[in-house]
């Protein structure tokens, strides 16, 4: 499909933890041009993770520019532009001035673990999950609004009368772009303030958390038109048509639009998504129901999911933390050069545990260290850590659907490692596959925008679109397999609670 000014040259930004990412792509999906900003994050107190919000929105008029502003032919065959973020990092600003008024609250900021506590006590959690689908920790938006009301001077009065605004990434960038104060469903469902079977603020958790709505943004479908780029920027009027929060983004861009398809997106963090449908789940083991997607005029499509903290983040720290190798991607080779970890384990607990255990006072450990062991061994443990976690996220989603996974598709900067997909599918015992286009949390969200300006008629064609670049078969004996899971999980056991001084 086409539009009939026969644009369709689709943008999408994607505002990740680590880096803003602009691609361009044609009318087939295929990435033509791209432009990437680093970002920075601040660590302040331990446990605190901040980053500057001008700066995320300088990095985005960064990559629209280098992209967009030298070559006007592009700009005029721009049909949409889709925006994709990460989730739950919190924003507020003021409104009349569109400033920030504090540092954002980083997804991975752990301040607000004692609150939740003190909510868990209050036998809290049940409800919260009830009306959320999410489980109750400093991971989610509504603490750190909470905590934000509390420390900021004046704030709690601004936000009242509505002088002051907040919002996830989204929200924030948005509001520069096109001067709405608007969010969508997937990214509202991530906040601990919304309720996902009426897909709405919910007015006792506002309550709880001292939140005004008026403050919040409006919430609009997933695939629709949130505004048009305003006067003075780069393809100014182009619609924003099209947001997801990167996970749900992934999910899209990875064709997964029927029930019981699953995928993994292995970022700074790993998170896996599996499709339940328009039937929200009901997590036994630690899993969280969220949304995956709204359309205008139709219902919700819900998931599952999976969310782990620390996952390409931990090859970050051995590097810029250790020293332990210049380069992400020297990982690959360096895990080559042993047979194995020599039976060292690290569980990379940097900012907690996230699904299925939640545990914010659990700390990073690396454990069965001897003479002998070297930095090949912390490297390679470090990506089999991936795998671990994400296995026994994937073992949660079995459990709870009672559906066995036949394959787990794989994206995000880690998955371009052969040997991380490899012992993945070892470790679970079934293929992974690997995308051609790696970049799936863009794809996704400009699949999204081009079904919301009619170049492409719903979901199922752009699942046609998605193309698979390697497969990964497992070859690992099972005794192996099953020795290698146990030692992980007594390593994880010991890692637990260590925060709290216990």
């Amino acid at each position: 499909m086409g539009q009939p000014d026969g644009r369709t040259g689709i943008g999408a930004i994607d505002i990740g933890t680590t880096g803003v990412r602009f691609v361009l792509y044609d009318g087939e999906a295929n990435p033509i041009a791209s432009a990437y900003r680093e970002l920075p994050l601040a660590t302040p107190k331990p446990g605190w993770v901040e980053q500057d919000p001008e700066g995320l929105l300088s990095a985005t008029f960064a990559v629209l520019e280098e992209v967009l502003g030298r070559d006007l032919e592009q700009v005029s065959s721009l049909a949409c532009i889709g925006l994709t973020n990460q989730r739950e990092t919190v924003v507020a600003w003021d409104r009349k001035t569109g400033r920030s008024l504090h540092p954002a609250i980083v997804w991975q900021d752990r301040r607000t673990a004692k609150r939740c506590d003190e909510l868990r006590q209050r036998d809290q959690e049940s409800n919260i999950n009830d009306r959320t689908g999410l489980s109750l920790d400093p991971y989610f938006s509504a603490t750190k609004i909470e905590w934000l009301l509390e420390h900021v001077s004046g704030l709690r009065t601004s936000a009242a009368d509505g002088t002051a605004l907040f919002g996830t990434v989204d929200s924030w960038i948005l509001w520069h772009l096109t001067g709405k104060h608007v969010t969508d469903d997937t990214n509202a469902s991530r906040t601990m303030l919304f309720n996902i079977d009426h897909t709405d603020w919910d007015d006792e958790l506002l309550s709880l958390f001292g939140v005004s709505r008026s403050a919040l943004p409006e919430v609009l479908p997933s695939l629709s038109v949130f505004g048009r780029l305003r006067p003075g920027l780069v393809a100014a009027g182009v619609p924003i048509a099209g947001v997801l929060g990167d996970q749900q983004g992934a999910t899209l861009g990875q064709g997964i639009v029927s029930p019981g398809q699953a995928q993994v997106t292995w970022g700074t963090g790993a998170f896996l998504l599996m499709n339940t449908g328009e039937r929200r789940a009901r997590s036994r083991s630690g899993l969280l129901a969220t949304i995956a997607r709204t359309s205008p005029d139709e219902p919700p499509v819900y998931a599952l999911e999976g969310s782990i903290f620390v996952a390409g983040a931990a090859i970050q720290w051995l590097r810029d933390g250790m020293g332990l190798l210049a380069d992400a991607a020297e990982s690959q080779e360096m895990s080559h050069k042993v047979d194995s970890t020599d039976g060292v384990v690290f569980v990379p607990a940097l900012t907690g545990l996230g699904s299925p255990y939640w545990d914010p006072d659990a700390r990073g450990l690396i454990i069965g260290i001897t003479r002998g062991t070297r930095r090949e061994h912390l490297v390679r443990a470090a990506l089999e850590a991936i795998a671990y976690q994400t296995h026994d996220v994937v073992r949660a989603m079995e459990d709870d659907t009672g559906r066995r996974l036949p394959e787990l598709r794989v994206g995000g900067g880690a998955a371009r490692n052969d040997f991380l997909c490899r012992f993945q599918s070892d470790i679970l015992g079934i293929p992974v596959v690997r995308p051609r286009h790696m970049e799936t949390t863009a794809q996704g969200v400009a699949f999204a925008a081009g079904i919301a300006v009619g170049l492409w008629d719903g979901v199922e064609a752009v699942a046609d679109l998605w193309k698979e670049d390697r497969r990964f078969e497992p070859t690992m004996p099972s005794d192996v397999r099953e020795a290698l899971l146990r030692n992980w999980t007594r390593a994880v056991d010991r890692a637990k609670g260590w925060g709290g001084g216990e």
